[in-house]
């Protein structure tokens, strides 16, 4: 079959730590909006797993966003109908294929991951990382190979953890046998959005987004907070356009792009102030995240139904675990009874 003529198996997911920002929804929720119609099959994960290897002290935390990110999910238009929805922790399967996975990377390899060592260095961890923490990127290819999904719509910052799914995939092979296919990426339009502070990334964690749920007041109330030129005092001053979240953000979500050229041109020369830019922007993102926000208020109202399309999702995924798992079982001769 040529490369081109293989069909899609879509998979992606969020870890439910708390609920997604707009650098989630520019990094991965378009293009798995996008996807779902393309794909041959679609899978959305919920992967509460890989969230306890940094909260294994905070069980709550992740038992209450597996249902917000999943209600963030539908708000934006993701359908149970085209993907399966499933919890990564009820999928047993996922599990033991990890394990069996982690015999064919070293730790050497594993603290060399990118994504890992600057994750790593956010946190705070050090040597003191857990073990669990630590092989994520190898509980990862599991997720995705235990659908033998070959199409992954991730942020920038995850491209390395499909290469070293890649890897296992060609060690896997060459060991056992040819059982899995090599694995895409798909990065979106905007592969990184800059957090409100000018922080590299948006980020639960870092206290800087702005969320899928916020009210157009804390909207508002964020832009206005919005890192700009320092240097631009006075409305009278000209500014910097390079660096300037404001303008980022207006480049990635505001339609009008000849208008955002002359206001560059404007703002560079002198006589704008950084209050209108804003005001602008806020309006925009407020134009974005009204209608999500007010799908996802509705949605929440009946949280069993959302708990209803997980449980039938996850049914689903699981027969794919099981069918995937029997065959490696019998690649690496375990398959005993």
């Amino acid at each position: 079959m040529e490369k081109n003529n293989i069909k899609k198996t879509v998979l992606t997911g969020d870890r439910p730590t708390g609920k997604l920002h707009l650098g989630h929804f520019v990094g991965s929720i378009q293009n798995r909006l996008k996807l779902q119609n393309e794909a041959e099959k679609s899978f959305y994960m919920v992967a509460d797993m890989q969230a306890l290897t940094d909260n294994a002290e905070n069980p709550e935390k992740i038992r209450i966003n597996t249902l917000e990110v999943a209600i963030d999910n539908l708000a934006c238009g993701l359908d149970p109908q085209k993907t399966t929805m499933f919890i990564q922790s009820q999928i047993p399967e996922i599990a033991e294929l990890a394990l069996l996975f982690m015999n064919l990377v070293t730790l050497a390899r594993l603290k060399r991951n990118p994504t890992v060592k600057s994750e790593m260095k956010q946190k705070g961890f050090g040597e003191d990382v857990p073990a669990g923490f630590l092989i994520y990127p190898v509980s990862q290819a599991a997720d995705i190979l235990f659908a033998k999904a070959n199409l992954i719509p991730v942020g920038e910052d995850q491209k390395p953890m499909i290469e070293q799914t890649n890897e296992i995939v060609d060690s896997f092979n060459r060991i056992y046998g040819e059982t899995f296919g090599h694995v895409s990426h798909l990065v979106g339009e905007t592969p990184r959005l800059v957090g409100t502070d000018g922080n590299s990334k948006m980020s639960k964690s870092l206290n800087n987004g702005i969320y899928l749920s916020d009210s157009d007041e804390v909207i508002e109330k964020k832009v206005m907070e919005m890192y700009t030129d320092p240097n631009h005092i006075h409305v009278e001053d000209s500014g910097k356009v390079e660096g300037n979240v404001v303008f980022m953000y207006l480049d990635i979500f505001d339609s009008n792009k000849e208008e955002i050229i002359e206001l560059k041109k404007q703002y560079q020369k002198g006589g704008l102030g950084d209050v209108v830019l804003k005001k602008r922007l806020a309006k925009v993102l407020s134009e974005l995240i009204t209608p999500i926000r007010e799908r996802r208020e509705k949605i929440a109202e009946n949280p069993k139904a959302v708990m209803d399309i997980l449980q039938e999702g996850t049914k689903k995924a699981r027969e794919e675990a099981i069918k995937t798992l029997n065959e490696v079982r019998q690649a690496m001769k375990i398959d005993f009874f």
